[in-house]
């Protein structure tokens, strides 16, 4: 079978068909329920069960050696990655009210310091690592210093939207490593916040939940009960859809975000090439998903100061970066290669453990000093993004204060714009590997370490005193 315009739009179709499986999976496995796992994870690992990494392998073969799947059907899920990511970050700050910086620092201060903390950290424990053991034991490419935070705080879409990055340094097996590292990272983080949130119920550490098991079962099962329904609406529309429909203009205007993240991008290249391409490369490696948000946030800015209609709504706009997310998700890991992760497992699990590790000790021994109230209920988010997904911290925010009686929710929210440009799949995040290339890894390890120091003693002689003199 070749690869032709219907065998693309098949395999979008069968890959809905997979995340409706793993919806309805999930919906009916108590066990899924209670750890949140997500669906769109679920549906991944039915399509790596049945595509060509473990049935084909087993030589359980429907189309060539694609398991249930046309290996051409396989090769477009591995291309859809890279093409939603985009998609996915420019949607991120489009139909914001961006705030006065004095007041967000005011409300999200101490969520910004803990989650840059964790994050640079994350740097400092995968380089330390590598320079330590991965390269002089195992041979690995020194750009994997970097792995931890694009697959832990990055995520899925960070880790596949740098498969040209990592081919363009010569560390091809870091797509796989970074997307498998990013699936472990959000089972056991989803898994582990679940647990702290009973851990901390019981013990008093929240100052909202009491109860854990007041949680109720359509939350578990992330379904919304006919009220709810009523109450929550996906969105409203902004446009006259006799003319044009509300949804067709917010992919617009997501489109037009990606095109001025293309411009500058190519414009960074251009500069690079003119000045300094001959020392060292970061932009000819920087890949387009960080620049598309920039695009996002000049677009927005655009139409907060210039056009005095509401065109763009916040919720239209999340279910658009909702639905590719949990495209990317499904079919990132439905095209993960068990052969890579295999010849690196000993690699591979070191990393999973220096990560995990490292966003317990953080949550566990640094959020409560850096936290100057409602410690457990602003930092279990900062701990669920860091593990994987800013929709998973923002779930594990709902559990712990589900009337919303604590600032975590709107500090969240305005941490994004002070973390998400720069790591977390931002700048940095982007160019991480190719600067560990360029610059080497003792000197990025050098300078991590300074600014991981720097967030720590802003958060414990700052806002850890505010907490003291309270």
């Amino acid at each position: 079978m070749e690869l032709s315009p219907e065998v693309a739009g098949f395999s979008l179709l069968i890959l809905g068909i997979l995340l409706l499986i793993g919806k309805w999976i999930r919906v009916f496995t108590p066990f899924l329920q209670n750890y949140f796992v997500p669906s769109s994870l679920i549906a991944g690992a039915v399509g790596l069960l049945l595509g060509p990494e473990i049935l084909g392998r087993l030589g359980i073969n429907f189309f060539d050696k694609g398991g249930v799947f046309p290996q051409v059907m396989v090769d477009v899920w591995d291309t859809l990655p890279g093409m939603l990511i985009n998609v996915i970050f420019a949607s991120l700050f489009l139909g914001m009210t961006f705030p006065k910086l004095r007041d967000a620092w005011e409300i999200a201060g101490p969520q910004i310091t803990f989650a840059h903390f964790l994050s640079w950290g994350q740097y400092v424990v995968g380089i330390t690592l590598t320079l330590l053991i991965l390269t002089p034991f195992f041979g690995m490419h020194p750009a994997a210093g970097a792995l931890l935070e694009i697959s832990f705080v990055g995520g899925h879409g960070t880790a596949a939207g740098l498969s040209d990055t990592f081919a363009s340094i010569g560390f091809e097996e870091g797509l796989d490593l970074a997307i498998g590292l990013a699936t472990i990272s959000l089972v056991v983080g989803v898994m582990l916040s679940v647990a702290l949130l009973n851990w901390a119920a019981r013990k008093g550490e929240t100052e909202v939940l009491k109860d854990p098991d007041d949680i109720d079962e359509d939350r578990k099962k992330v379904l919304f009960s006919k009220e709810e329904q009523q109450e929550e609406p996906a969105g409203r529309q902004t446009t006259r859809s006799e003319f044009i429909e509300t949804l067709t203009v917010h992919f617009g205007y997501i489109a037009l975000a990606i095109a001025i993240g293309y411009a500058l991008l190519q414009g960074l290249i251009w500069i690079e090439e003119q000045l300094w391409i001959e020392q060292i490369e970061v932009f000819t490696h920087l890949p387009l998903f960080p620049l598309a948000m920039v695009g996002a946030v000049l677009v927005q800015l655009f139409l907060n100061n210039f056009v005095k209609y509401n065109v763009v709504d916040r919720g239209v706009i999340s279910r658009i970066q909702g639905l590719a997310l949990d495209m990317l998700i499904a079919s990132a890991i439905a095209t993960l290669s068990l052969t890579v992760i295999g010849d690196y497992l000993i690699p591979f699990i070191l990393l999973s453990v220096a990560g995990i590790g490292w966003s317990v000790f953080s949550f566990l021994v640094v959020a409560p000093r850096v936290m100057p109230d409602y410690w457990f209920e602003r930092a279990i988010g900062d701990f669920g993004q860091g593990m994987g997904l800013s929709a998973a911290g923002l779930l594990m925010i709902k559990l712990a204060d589900p009337d919303d009686e604590s600032p975590a929710k709107e500090g969240f929210s305005y941490k994004q714009l002070f973390l998400d440009l720069i790591v977390g799949g931002g700048i940095v995040t982007a160019a991480s590997a190719p600067l560990i290339v360029a610059i080497g890894p003792v000197p990025m390890l050098i300078i991590t370490a300074v600014i991981t120091l720097g967030w720590l003693l802003l958060g414990i002689f700052h806002f850890g005193r505010k907490k003291a003199e309270d």
